[in-house]
């Protein structure tokens, strides 16, 4: 991997860059989330009010639930001079799709929360202590001068909501709850967000828990608890991907479970594992010795070859974690 040197920039100083800039493309993860969309999508709408060319790009098609964040997609319609990625810790999580490439290789502006980011943007505005990438990018459109209407609160309030797990993950600040609070004055429609992000389920994705739960397994004297989801499970159900997301929670949520684990098959074959842990067990440790990153207590990675291969690289992982000496995290 490419650790280029980035230079940090303030609010303020990110700010201004945007003020000044025009012809702006930004872009989103791959397997794209509420946090990486919503701030894509205020980011969008704020740079419009100041009568900018702008538009959003990722990889991977936005998943329906968030249709109504509706920013403008590219279409190659504008030569970008100013490319700037949302909530994305790494080169790799850009992916191939939608001409993505072409833009990435060069990214001269980053606004993210993952303590790991890899500096791979010219300037970065980071901090790790933001449970969502929401959360300073609302601080960012404050400094631009732009009213934050109902729809960029909406935008807003959904990658905060989402990626603190409706407020309930570890990450959760007094900051974050501060945030969603000007977000409510500012009019997001919090009862019909909530209700669309964390109580209704497609039915196809009912019944791919089903099948998650029923392939439930516990290791290590029962400190870790694994789900998995085959690619023609997947296929079967009719499910969309991105829907998958929350089973994460699942495996953790178990009395006496220190380590979740869920693998999902990709379409190309490989195992998509997502790892949280109990507080004091660190999931990025976990993950980052198969090649994969993320936070403290919920991180990810990829393994080539079958379930059981899979299985035995990262519950040997999990093994070595929970029998190192632990720190009180």
């Amino acid at each position: 991997m490419e650790h280029r040197m980035t230079e940090p920039l303030s609010v303020q100083q990110m700010a201004q860059r945007l003020k000044s800039a025009d012809n702006i493309l930004i872009l989103c993860h791959k397997n794209p989330d509420g946090d990486t969309v919503g701030c894509g999508s205020a980011l969008y709408y704020a740079l419009k009010a100041l009568d900018k060319n702008a538009a959003v790009l990722c990889s991977d098609t936005i998943p329906a639930r968030y249709a109504f964040t509706n920013a403008h997609l590219f279409k190659g319609e504008f030569e970008p001079e100013t490319v700037i990625a949302v909530d994305v810790a790494g080169l790799q999580l850009f992916g191939e799709g939608n001409g993505m490439p072409r833009y990435s290789r060069h990214v001269d502006l980053c606004i993210d929360h993952h303590a790991g980011n890899s500096g791979y943007a010219d300037f970065t505005l980071l901090d790790g202590s933001a449970a969502a990438a929401a959360e300073l990018m609302y601080r960012v459109i404050l400094e631009m001068g732009v009213d934050i209407t109902p729809h960029i609160a909406d935008c807003l309030y959904t990658g905060v909501a989402t990626d603190t797990g409706c407020f309930r993950f570890s990450a959760t600040t007094a900051n974050t709850h501060l945030v969603a609070a000007k977000l409510i004055e500012a009019g997001c429609h919090v009862e019909e967000l909530n209700t669309l992000l964390f109580d209704t389920k497609p039915r196809a994705r009912m019944e791919a828990e089903r099948i998650a739960r029923n392939h439930l397994e516990y290791y290590l004297d029962g400190r870790c608890a694994l789900i998995y989801l085959t690619r023609d499970e997947i296929e079967q159900t009719g499910v969309d991907p991105a829907d998958l997301e929350e089973l994460t929670s699942l495996p953790i949520s178990i009395e006496g479970v220190k380590v979740g684990l869920t693998l999902r098959q990709q379409p190309g074959g490989s195992y998509r594992i997502s790892v949280r842990t109990a507080k004091g067990v660190d999931a990025c440790a976990i993950a980052r010795r198969l090649g994969g990153g993320g936070h403290n207590r919920a991180a990810g990675c990829e393994l080539l070859g079958n379930l059981e291969n899979a299985k035995n690289a990262i519950l040997a992982e999990v093994e070595a974690e929970l029998d190192a000496p632990q720190e009180d995290a």
